[in-house]
């Protein structure tokens, strides 16, 4: 299934806030998640749809369902080794495994009754769960919180490889989209369609601390 984009102005109609909410593009069988990279990697990775050649298999690697959360990250693509913007498709059981797996980058008092207990689930996981306000397209932060998960070890080598359904390099409509926000502001600027996601576990969905959308 391809991309699917949606003005700007129509998505801020229909997102929260506020809270912890992932936003992403999904469908029944896929989860859309964005990476920016140094030129090198981002080719390797788009020609032969999968990560390898100069991508390094020993660092945690940081994935990101949120869209703009990545464009405030890379500065719309402008930040050095940040250049090429991919949207990665992965299966969405296997988006699902992860955030059932991810542990908080820092202690989390109310998840963790002792800072011991959380370093032994640290240790146990290769997966890390940061939440971070949020960004309006101008940078500036908001009140809702985006998620964005480290991946390391067995977990990173199946999101490299495996478990991906399609790489897809973003950097001409993010390079677009950048001179349209420039000059026409948000009023003209298109982004990935994106809706609140909730993991089908809600035992996972309680763990990373989600908000319900309001009533």
């Amino acid at each position: 299934m391809p991309l699917q984009f949606e003005p700007y102005p129509d998505q801020l109609a229909v997102w929260p806030k506020s809270g912890r909410h992932i936003l992403a593009q999904f469908d029944a069988d896929s989860v859309v998640v964005y990476q920016a990279y140094h030129p090198a990697i981002g080719k390797y990775a788009v020609e032969h749809q999968r990560f390898g050649g100069p991508f390094s298999f020993t660092r945690m690697s940081w994935i990101k369902p949120n869209f703009l959360w990545m464009m405030f990250r890379s500065g719309w693509g402008t930040k050095e080794n940040q250049e090429v913007t991919l949207a990665v498709r992965l299966r969405r059981a296997f988006f699902d495994s992860i955030l059932a797996a991810a542990v908080p980058s820092s202690w989390d008092r109310e998840r963790y009754a002792t800072e011991d207990d959380w370093k032994r689930d640290v240790g146990r996981s290769a997966v890390r769960l940061q939440w971070d306000p949020d960004h309006h397209p101008s940078g500036a932060p908001l009140d809702r919180r985006a998620i964005q998960l480290g991946l390391r070890g067995e977990v990173l080598e199946a999101f490299s490889t495996r478990e991906l359904l399609e790489v897809i390099d973003l950097s001409a409509f993010v390079a677009e989209q950048r001179e349209r926000l420039a000059s026409g502001g948000v009023r003209e600027l298109v982004c990935p369609r994106e809706r609140v996601y909730r993991p089908a576990d809600e035992g996972t969905a309680l763990r990373l601390g989600l908000d319900l959308l309001p009533v």
